[in-house]
């Protein structure tokens, strides 16, 4: 009779950490996933992501020992490697948004010179043009009397 016991409380706890481990990747798979979604946006605004691919690189890396881990049925490594990749993209959300902000407020004073400083060359020309002219007409005239 105990070893019935005993032996379905083993089948449980084998269940209960396979079930745990199954979690831990899921949850570190989709956190992969949407910083790969925030990197891709702040790379479109601009940012320089070099350093938060090698990050997310690093967390994929883990999270496919955790996957390697579940399928060698090691499902304890599992749970730790699925938990370092989650803890590798700590803040990671923030630091995407922050260079994604930064990268946009550059771009928008990137513009704004180019317009402005257009403007002022095209100003520039065609008010020297007309200093010039100006100038040519009253040496002309000067000539002419």
């Amino acid at each position: 009779m105990f070893f019935v016991i005993s032996h379905f409380s083993c089948v449980f706890a084998v269940d209960d950490d396979e079930m745990n481990a199954r979690t831990a990747i899921a949850n570190s798979e989709n956190e992969v996933l949407s910083c790969y979604g925030v990197v891709a946006d702040a790379s479109k605004a601009g940012a320089d992501v070099a350093d938060l691919l090698n990050i997310l690189n690093e967390a994929g890396m883990l999270l496919s020992r955790a996957k390697l881990a579940y399928a060698m049925g090691d499902f304890g490594s599992a749970v730790t490697f699925a938990n370092q990749s989650m803890l590798e993209l700590n803040g990671f959300i923030t630091e995407a948004d922050a260079l994604k902000k930064t990268a946009l407020q550059q771009g928008y004073l990137d513009f704004m010179i180019n317009v402005v400083g257009s403007v002022i060359g095209a100003v520039a020309v065609i008010c020297g043009g007309f200093a010039i002219w100006f100038l040519s007409k009253k040496r002309e005239e000067r000539r002419s009397a």
